[in-house]
């Protein structure tokens, strides 16, 4: 499902559950060694996920391990994204000359719980909410807010170094399977690359999944 979100340059892979093929490098290993065995098989699968896209690309297979803030630190040359929930695990990687920084994320496709909507949205959101649930309320758009601002932050981070709170960006989410996120935060002078002020993302709704992505295109010359 994730291919469908992401432009062409982009490689994606997925899984639906934990793979049993998924192996870890000696590097990971030891990191992985403190994990719960659930935590641990997701990791593995994860980066499973990671190295079978990398593949598409042309990248040989080698250990991810977390960078700054807790998203691996790429191969020379490329920029991704990993994402997992309950039942799935995901990675999304392109080449540096294609895209600026990706970001993926997951969510169940249920509620969030009461009172976090009230702790994640501005107000301009609560009104988008109240006119999505309108159009179609089949679709959880608490949660899928919730998705969208991950993908934001996981584009933002790499690119900053810097953390994103949930109230410093507002996104407005568009039933035809887009969003456009703003972000209110001004990026800290030692940013590691210019990052837009706006955002354009798509999502799609399963019955089971919420799906949300952001590509990050390269700087104009």
């Amino acid at each position: 499902m994730l291919a469908t979100l992401l432009p062409d340059h982009v490689a994606a892979a997925e899984s639906y559950g934990d793979d049993p093929a998924a192996a870890l490098f000696p590097e990971e290993r030891q990191l992985a060694a403190a994990m719960r065995p659930e935590r641990r098989r997701e990791f593995a699968t994860a980066r499973h996920c990671a190295r079978r896209a990398g593949l598409r690309l042309g990248v040989p297979p080698g250990p991810l391990l977390p960078g700054p803030g807790g998203a691996p630190h790429w191969p020379a040359g490329i920029v991704g994204s990993l994402t997992h929930c309950h039942g799935y695990r995901a990675a999304a990687l392109a080449r540096r000359a294609g895209a600026r920084a990706i970001g993926i994320d997951a969510e169940p496709h249920r509620p969030l719980p009461p009172g976090m909507l009230a702790r994640i949205a501005l107000p301009e959101e609560r009104a988008n909410q109240r006119a999505l649930r309108e159009t179609d309320a089949a679709v959880c758009w608490d949660r899928l807010l919730f998705c969208a601002k991950e993908a934001v932050y996981k584009v933002w981070s790499p690119l900053t170094r810097a953390w994103l709170g949930f109230h410093e960006a507002t996104i407005a989410l568009h039933p035809a399977g887009t969003f456009r996120a703003r972000v209110l935060r001004t990026p800290p002078e030692d940013a590691a690359s210019e990052v837009p002020a706006v955002l354009h993302g798509t999502w799609l709704a399963a019955p089971r999944l919420l799906l949300a992505a952001i590509v990050v295109p390269p700087a104009a010359p």
